[in-house]
């Protein structure tokens, strides 16, 4: 027998529409003492965005740390970059940069 799928909504996080700031439940807030594991739809009703002052209502789901960016259904389209997270794609972008710029240094060494 299965186990039962896990409900990830719970460990998701939050960004201000308004400023950009997310909200992470495993950090919580310590600028409105907010303890760490403290859910989103757990937050008090008058909490507000630490940066900006927003409501709750101006915050959307951006889901987990790690989840692959982009929408479900472009996921298998591509070279396989849409696979990756957030932070992979920062490292294979800056890491190419870096890679050539290197290849353009090296030129000078042509003399």
């Amino acid at each position: 027998m299965s186990e039962p799928a896990v409900d990830t909504k719970e460990l998701d996080r939050y960004e201000c529409r308004a400023c950009g700031y997310i909200y992470e439940p495993e950090k919580g807030d310590d600028r409105r003492n907010v303890e760490p594991g403290t859910l989103f739809s757990k937050l008090p009703i008058n909490w507000r965005c630490p940066v900006c002052g927003a409501n709750k209502k101006a915050f959307a789901n951006v889901g987990p740390i790690g989840q692959v960016s982009g929408f479900t259904e472009n996921i298998g389209y591509g070279f396989g970059v849409n696979k990756l997270t957030p932070n992979q794609k920062n490292v294979l972008i800056f890491g190419a940069l870096a890679l050539g710029f290197l290849f353009f240094i090296s030129l000078y060494g042509l003399q």
